[in-house]
C-alpha cells in the first residue's frame, strides 16, 4: 500500500506540474459549460428582415410596428420594389421579407380579406420555418385585435414562399457545416499527430539534422494531408449531390479554391499544435476539443449565431469555418460567384496567411 500511495502521489505531481494537462482537465469543461449555456438556445431573436410595403396604409403600418416591436425581428430596411428582394437575400444578412400588396387596408375593410406575402431564406430550414411562424403569429394577433372591434369576420391570408430550399430539407443546411467540420478535423488532427509521432519515436531528430531543410521536411509531411482532404471533399460532394439531392448551382472550381484555403488554414493549426505538444494523446485532445466545439458552435449550421451574446458573435468571427460555411452555402445553394463572396474569401485568406506565418515562425528546428 505504501508503494501504491507513492505512485498515486507521483501521478498527482505529474498532473499539477503540467500546465497543459491542467488546462485540459479544468479549462475545457469550464469553457464548454459557458459556451453551451450562452450559445445553445432554440429561440431565434433579432433576425434582420426587409419590408416591401406597396399599400403604405394604416393596416400595413400597424403590422410593421408590431413586427418591429417584436424581439424576433429587426427591420433592416424598407424597399419599394420586390425585384430588390432577391439581391438582399443574396447578401446573406436578410432572413425574411414581408410584402404588403396595394390596397391592403381597403381589401381588409371592404372585402373582409387581404393577403400578405412572406418570403424566407430556406437554406437554413429550421430558422426559416421558425421565423415564418413568428411573422404569421404576429399577423394573426393583429387580425384578432380587429375582430374585437368588428362584428364581421376578417381574414388575412399569409402566402409563405421559401427560396433556395423550398422543400425545407436538412441537407442544404448541414452539408456545408459537415464539410467544414471534416476538413478541419482531418487536417488539424492528422498533421499534429503525425509530427508528434516523429518526436516520440525519435525520428524527428534524424530529420532535422539531415541536409534537407527542416521547413521543407514539414511541408513534405503536410502535402499528403492536403490532397487527402481534397479527396474527402470530393467524396462529400458526390454523396451530397447523389444521395441527399444537394444542389450545386455555383462554380465547382471556385468551391475547390475556397476549400483549399480552409485546408491550408487547418494544416497551419495542426503544425502549431504539434509545436506545443510532445505526445500524440495531447495532440489528439487539443485537435479534437479545439476544433470540434468551435466548429459546431460558432459555424452557424447547428445554432443561429444571432441568438448568441454580442461577445460570442465577435468570437465567432475568428473561427475560419464560419466564413467557409457562408461561402459554401453561397456557391452551392445560391449560385453566387466570386464578386458576391470576395469579403469572406479575403477574410479566409488573411486568416490562412496569419496562421501559416505563426506556425512556421514558432516551429522548433531543435529538439529539447
Amino acid at each position: 500500500m505504501r508503494q501504491f500511495f507513492a505512485f498515486v502521489r507521483k501521478e498527482f505531481y505529474h498532473v499539477f506540474r503540467d500546465k497543459k494537462t491542467l488546462l485540459l482537465l479544468f479549462g475545457m469543461p469550464i469553457a464548454q459549460i459557458i459556451l453551451f449555456g450562452f450559445a445553445l438556445t432554440n429561440e431565434i431573436k433579432d433576425s434582420k428582415i426587409i419590408i416591401c410595403d406597396y399599400a403604405n396604409d394604416v393596416a400595413s403600418h400597424q403590422i410593421i410596428d408590431k413586427l418591429e416591436a417584436s424581439n424576433s425581428f429587426i427591420i433592416e430596411k424598407s424597399i419599394l420594389d420586390h425585384k430588390d428582394i432577391e439581391d438582399e437575400f443574396k447578401k446573406g444578412k436578410i432572413k425574411l421579407a414581408v410584402i404588403f400588396p396595394d390596397n391592403f387596408n381597403h381589401d381588409l375593410l371592404h372585402l373582409n380579406k387581404a393577403q400578405v406575402q412572406i418570403i424566407a431564406d430556406a437554406s437554413d430550414p429550421n430558422t426559416a420555418s421558425t421565423l415564418t411562424n413568428y411573422a404569421t403569429n404576429i399577423i394573426m394577433d393583429y387580425q384578432k385585435e380587429l375582430l374585437d372591434y368588428r362584428s364581421v369576420p376578417l381574414n388575412i391570408q399569409t402566402d409563405v414562399r421559401m427560396i433556395y430550399n423550398p422543400e425545407l430539407k436538412g441537407a442544404p443546411n448541414f452539408v456545408p457545416g459537415v464539410m467544414a467540420l471534416v476538413l478541419l478535423l482531418v487536417c488539424v488532427l492528422m498533421t499534429s499527430v503525425s509530427i508528434v509521432k516523429e518526436k516520440e519515436m525519435g525520428t524527428m531528430e534524424v530529420l532535422l539534422v539531415s541536409p534537407f531543410n527542416p521547413i521543407l521536411v514539414i511541408i513534405s509531411k503536410t502535402i499528403p494531408y492536403f490532397f487527402l482532404s481534397l479527396i474527402n471533399l470530393t467524396i462529400i460532394l458526390i454523396l451530397s449531390v447523389t444521395l441527399m439531392d444537394m444542389p450545386m448551382h455555383g462554380s465547382i472550381t471556385l468551391l475547390y479554391f475556397e476549400s483549399s484555403l480552409l485546408i491550408l488554414a487547418a494544416l497551419s493549426l495542426g503544425l502549431l499544435i504539434s509545436n506545443i505538444t510532445n505526445s500524440q494523446q495531447t495532440a489528439m485532445l487539443l485537435s479534437l476539443m479545439g476544433m470540434l466545439l468551435p466548429t459546431m458552435i460558432f459555424t452557424g449550421f447547428l445554432f443561429p449565431l444571432e441568438n448568441m451574446p454580442i461577445l460570442l458573435q465577435y468570437v465567432a468571427n475568428v473561427v475560419p469555418s464560419k466564413w467557409y460555411y457562408i461561402i459554401v452555402k453561397s456557391i452551392m445553394l445560391k449560385g453566387l460567384g466570386f464578386s458576391s463572396i470576395w469579403k469572406e474569401t479575403l477574410i479566409l485568406i488573411i486568416m490562412t496567411l496569419i496562421l501559416l506565418a505563426i506556425s512556421v515562425r514558432k516551429f522548433k528546428i531543435r529538439l529539447q
